[in-house]
Parts: structure tokens; sequence; C-alpha cells
């Protein structure tokens, strides 16, 4: 009997796995194999929790959903404790593994396991690698992207439209081989077992995340076909309350419990079928971002990661951990900032339009080392996928892929994106009583006003943490040779 082995990392679903189909060719036997990397657990190097409680729980309710669902086709999950470079030799040898398969990781952390489950595996065992994370594949690109990548996302997402295609998805298997006969499938452990302390998302939460492919499908149909959204994607994406202002796909992609090529597809079906806009367009154009930022960090390997960034930015960064403590706590003073953390505190979710805005005050208004914001973001996002969080961060500190290094002024953008304040009296119940736009500014308003609301500074809601004009005024005298644009 022929047994092969497929090792799964960030691939967490049946459709659309190009690993998962060559693993099946030609094998009696499958041992799909996901080990939980005690390294996966630990800490950063600025100290906080690689991974998150949220995402620890989003992690395992994607994995029980595959295991389910590879179950109902005659096959099983295993799941392992322990480095992959140890588990999986020994169960090659255990099972007479012929062939192990996996899909690709392009950066450094990811690549040195790779390298050492390489290294363990008999060389007689061939080890096939596949490239399935993105929406355009690496080999269709229109350049050599180790070597060639346009360093400005519009250059190559012109390329890659007029000289690209996108694959067809494969279909999720109708059946799966048994694992080799008395093989133990492994117990999945709790949050509480991986050493993190387990906590549901806050009942505000935009929309409640459940891992798996199972749920990432059924959000792409709700979305889509059900509430008939895509339509309208592009004019309400940069929303901030409610479930269905954007698609929230991201947690399902981070997790490779949806493919990009998946949703592609099922754009082409919804443009066939209901419309073609510049809102179905629109939902491409993310994707073809997100594919950037994934080439971005194969081509700048741990660059994406220096202080000074792909762009090699000679940027004296403060390492204020007070201050840096106020921006991540929710507590710097100025409401549309510290919402935005209070949400990703409490749900593991930040809108777009979030993520920018507070990566800005934090690097450009604070001066702070965007690596501790990056991290940060690594341990608390659901959705953490490491090119796109690291991209972006980089992008948004001025030492990335933005060529303008803009920054975000939170009182215009707060004005633009949520000027009733309901955004932010919804995650700052102190301000509640604040009407209109008063509640992003509460350090402006007479202490009368302040008082028949409620609100003392400094006392029940901290007083602003910086002068914000001085802080713009020292960020335009820095920057103004350099051509940067507010927003």
């Amino acid at each position: 009997m022929t047994t092969h082995l497929i090792w799964l990392r960030n691939d967490l679903r049946l459709h659309d796995h190009e690993a998962l189909v060559a693993a099946l060719e030609g094998a009696d036997r499958l041992l799909a194999v996901y080990c939980f990397d005690p390294r996966h657990f630990g800490e950063t190097r600025w100290g906080f929790a690689k991974t998150g409680a949220l995402r620890a729980r989003f992690l395992l309710e994607s994995l029980a959903d595959l295991r389910a669902s590879m179950r109902s086709r005659g096959g099983e999950l295993i799941v392992r404790h322990g480095k992959p470079e140890d588990v999986l030799p020994t169960l090659v040898a255990e099972h007479d593994v012929s062939a192990v398969f996996a899909h690709d990781e392009p950066m450094s952390e990811e690549m040195a396991v790779s390298n050492a489950v390489d290294r363990a595996v008999p060389e007689r065992i061939p080890m096939t690698y596949f490239w399935g994370h993105t929406l355009y594949h690496l080999d269709d690109l229109p350049m050599d992207a180790a070597t060639d990548l346009p360093q400005v996302f519009s250059a190559f997402r012109r390329k890659v439209e007029k000289r690209s295609s996108v694959r067809a998805p494969y279909d999720a298997p109708d059946t799966l081989p048994p694992p080799p006969e008395g093989l133990d499938a492994g117990t999945f452990p709790s949050v509480a077992d991986l050493g993190l302390t387990p906590y549901e998302q806050d009942e505000r939460t935009a929309i409640l995340m459940r891992g798996g492919e199972t749920e990432g499908l059924a959000r792409l149909d709700q979305y889509f076909w059900k509430q008939d959204l895509l339509k309208v994607y592009k004019e309400t994406r940069n929303g901030l309350l409610g479930a269905d202002y954007s698609s929230k796909f991201s947690p399902w992609l981070a997790h490779g419990c949806l493919s990009p090529r998946r949703i592609h597809a099922e754009v082409g079906a919804y443009e066939a079928k209901r419309v073609s806009n510049k809102s179905t367009y629109w939902l491409i154009f993310e994707l073809i971002w997100r594919d950037y930022f994934r080439f971005y960090g194969f081509f700048h390997g741990d660059a994406l990661f220096h202080a000074s960034g792909p762009d090699g930015a000679a940027i004296d960064w403060e390492r204020d951990r007070d201050a840096f403590d106020r921006w991540a706590d929710g507590e710097t003073g100025f409401p549309f900032i510290d919402a935005n953390m209070r949400e990703l505190n409490l749900t593991g979710f930040m809108s777009n339009r979030g993520r920018q805005n507070v990566a800005s005050f934090l690097t450009k208004n604070l001066n702070l080392d965007w690596r501790w914001g990056a991290s940060y973001f690594e341990s608390r996002l659901v959705d953490y996928d490491v090119t796109s969080n690291w991209g972006n961060w980089a992008y948004n500190a001025g030492v990335g892929a933005d060529p303008r290094d803009r920054y975000f002024n939170i009182l215009s953008q707060g004005d633009r994106y949520d000027g009733r304040g309901d955004y932010v009296r919804h995650w700052l119940p102190e301000l509640a009583n604040l009407r209109g736009f008063d509640a992003h500014k509460p350090w402006t308003l007479p202490k009368g006003i302040l008082r028949k609301a409620g609100i003392e500074l400094d006392d029940n809601y901290p007083a602003p943490m910086i002068d914000l004009e001085a802080s713009y005024d020292q960020i335009r005298q820095d920057q103004r040779k350099n051509g940067a644009k507010t927003r």
C-alpha cells in the first residue's frame, strides 16, 4: 500500500488545495498532519504572546471543522503536539510514508521550519512544496518575484492584470483515503492548554467569527448571494460599525479556510448572474493587495522585520514603553484611536480604516518603533497574516511600499468616517453622552459640557497624551522635503 503524508499549516481547507490534490494521487493511505508547534505559542521578541487567545480559538475551530469534513469523506486529520521536524520524520518512519506534500511559506521563521523538516526526513522520501496562498500563482507572474518585483503596488497590479491570469480553483475531493490502521488521530488542546487565558469576543463585536472552511464558505455565500452586498462593496468598505460594511473574509483567508481563487471564481459568477461594477472589481483589487504583500515579503525577506524596513529608512524610533502601553490599551485620550484599539483588544478584529489610523498615530505622532505595533497586532488579530500584517505596518510607518510616506489626521479621518460619533460611543461608553462629532474631541469642549456629559478628563476618560496639533506641525516639518501628504 502507498502512504502519503500532507503537512498542513495555514491551509486548513479541502477546496482549492493543490498540495492535497497531489497527495491524493496514487495514495492508498493518507496522513494529513497538523502540528501544534510550541514556538507558535511562545512570546515575540517584544514580549507579546505570539498567538493570542482569540486567534488560538479560531485556529482550534478551524481544525475541528477540517477534521469533521475529512471524516465525512473517509479520511482523518492527525494532530500532534511538537515541532514538525520532530513529529513528521517519526510518522514517516512508523508508517512507511513514500512522499510528503505541503504548501510553501516564504518568510524566514516558516522557511526555517521547512528546512528543518527537509533535513530530518530521509533523502529518499521526496518532499514537494506548492505555492497556494495567493490569487496569482508565483509561476504565473510577469516578473521574477525574487529579483524583479515592482516596489510600488500600482506597478505590480498593472502588470499582473494585463499579463497574468488567475488559475481556476481545485474542487474539494469527494472522498479521501483513510489513515494507516490503528493510528491515533490525536486530541485538540484547549486554549488554556496552549498557555493562554481564554476569553470570548465582546458582545459588541461586528461579527462573531468562528473558524473553519464551512464557516468561511458560508460567509462568502451570505455576503455575495443571500445579502447581495458585493454590489456596494466599494462604497461601504471603509465603514466601522456592523457586520456587513466589508466582506470580513480576512480571518478565513489568513488560516487558509478560504482560498482567494475560490473568492475570485465566486466574483466571476456574481458578475455573470447579478452585476459587474466597480465594487466587484474592488474586491479583487483588495485580493491583489494581499498578493502583493506576500510577494513583497518573498522579495525582501528579513528586511521586512528590520527597524528601517525594506525601504532602509534611517528613522530614530522612540522606545517609550509607557506611551506604547497607552496606545495598546486604548488610553491615548484620542477617541478615534482608543475606540479602534479597544475593539481590537476585545474582539481580535479592526477595520482596515482603523488599522491605518492607529498605525499612523503610533509611528508618526508618537514616533514609536513600528515593529512594536506590528508585533502587538500579531498577537491580537484573529486574521493575522505575516506578510499582510508586517507589510501594511511598514507601509504606514513610511519604511515600506508607500512612496508617498503619508500620515493620517485622526480628527479629519474621524469626521469623514464617523462624523456622528457612533463608532466612538460604541466602544467608549464613557463618552456616550457626548453628541455627534463632539465624541471625537472631548479635550476641546468646555468643562460645563463635559460635566453635563459625566466626563472628567484624566478621571473617567484620559486627557490627550500629546499635543496633537504640535505633533502634526513636527511631522510636517520633518517630512516637507519628502513630499509627504496628509489624509
